[in-house]
């Protein structure tokens, strides 16, 4: 369907730079649009505002074969057959969407769009606003309609996540919206389900919610086998063995989600609660739950250097809130390194990829350019994000540059590699210490 077929993105963060990449990749004409001049200038010389994997190459690519431009007026969007309103909607200090962005780029698009284009909003959005997006375009041009279909990226692997999703939701309230969608998306391969705008917003809060309610469940479990002797890791590979649950069930023990997507949904579902006055209290007890596991964490630090934090040095290996990004927005590595910090420790910490210009505020540990500069003269090395780099470290080697042999990896990503045989005091999550 490539053809004459021409789209348009807007937003170019995360979300709306993979869509400019997946998009063409597969032979379209594509203009990336963002208010931000020196975002589109970073752009225009290859240099994405964050990292994700075959993502700069892939733009590039696609800019030297002429499938790609970026810009920075919205008219350029005028003869654009679908455009995609792909903003990361940022969030408010309480978890809450801040939609400012999107209701601007809705209002502009409406006063150039041609007739019969269609927008496809990729954004996160709470329930009911994409009917918003379509009453205020139609305000303008009752030709153009609108469509919703959520994103379904994880972070690492996103461009190939986008192109190879298994099943794509679409949300449209007009068959002509539905057509069209179905239309474009038909060039991925992969099941389309389609529904109304409103349903299609409520999916993305159901698997969101979901696996919010699988990590809460699996930390949960993991503190109560620690406390009887169990081992979480065969605990979850039984409970996975059920068909009824599978082996992809979202059950990994660790310190808690951070980075906003999962929290966001559920500030939304809690806010339907409250305003339909319904008794759906789940949302609001996941999100307590865990705010407070970073308190855990932090509890089981303080037990492993024998009740005291103050004037301990504790060497910190990962700050982004997951493996395959750069961002440290919402990191929940960040909270705790805060919070040990707090308690009178000395933190150094490393990362391979972290973007430090993203840190808010006071510096409060010392940055490291490597995993042995943030383990030396350490009291406890603590693992928060389980980048493969520290699989692949010389953990023999790191023995001699530690004070102490205690190593904590809250993300129980090493626990196979025999560390205790190595010398290493080793403590994970959800079981007794091996």
């Amino acid at each position: 369907m490539t053809g004459q077929i021409k789209i348009g993105i807007v937003g170019l963060w995360h979300l709306g730079a993979v869509l400019c990449a997946a998009w063409s990749k597969l032979g379209f004409e594509v203009i990336g649009f963002d208010y931000s001049k020196s975002l589109i200038n970073s752009l225009g010389l290859n240099q994405p505002p964050i990292f994700e994997p075959h993502l700069q190459e892939t733009l590039a690519n696609s800019k030297e074969e002429n499938r790609l431009m970026f810009a920075d007026e919205i008219a350029l969007l005028s003869d654009c057959d679908f455009v995609f309103l792909a903003y990361d909607t940022p969030l408010l200090d309480d978890d809450s969407s801040n939609l400012i962005p999107l209701e601007k780029a809705i209002e502009d698009l409406g006063n150039v769009l041609k007739d019969h284009a269609l927008v496809i909003v990729s954004s996160q959005t709470p329930v009911g606003t994409c009917g918003n997006f379509r009453s205020s375009l139609q305000a303008k041009n009752h030709t153009v309609e609108l469509a919703y279909s959520p994103e379904n990226l994880r972070l690492g692997q996103a461009i190939e996540c986008y192109l190879k999703p298994g099943r794509i939701i679409i949300g449209a309230d007009t068959s002509a919206a539905e057509s069209k969608a179905v239309s474009l998306f038909g060039n991925i391969e992969a099941e389309l389900v389609t529904m109304s705008l409103a349903s299609a917003e409520m999916v993305k809060h159901g698997i969101n919610a979901f696996l919010a309610n699988s990590i809460v469940f699996a930390n949960h479990l993991a503190d109560l086998c620690e406390a009887c002797g169990a081992n979480i890791l065969d605990v979850v590979k039984g409970v996975k063995s059920d068909d009824r649950i599978g082996l992809k069930a979202y059950l990994s023990a660790g310190i808690g989600f951070s980075g906003g997507t999962l929290g966001r949904d559920l500030k939304i579902l809690a806010e339907l609660n409250r305003k339909t006055r319904q008794k759906a209290f789940l949302y609001e007890s996941l999100q307590r739950f865990n705010s407070e596991r970073k308190d855990i964490i932090l509890d089981k630090v303080t037990r492993l250097l024998d009740g005291k934090l103050s004037g301990k040095t504790i060497g910190v290996l990962g700050l982004t809130y997951k493996p395959g990004t750069s961002t440290l927005r919402r990191s929940l590595p960040i909270e705790i390194i805060k919070s040990l910090v707090n308690k009178g420790a000395k933190v150094k910490a490393y990362d391979p990829k972290a973007d430090y210009d993203e840190l808010e505020g006071e510096r409060v540990f010392k940055i490291c350019t490597s995993i042995d500069d943030a383990i030396s003269e350490s009291d406890l090395v603590l693992l928060l994000t389980e980048w493969s780099e520290f699989r692949e470290y010389n953990w023999e080697n790191g023995l001699n540059l530690m004070k102490n042999n205690r190593l904590f990896d809250a993300k129980n990503s090493l626990v196979d590699m025999e560390l205790s045989e190595k010398g290493y005091r080793y403590s994970g999550i959800g079981f007794a210490n091996i």
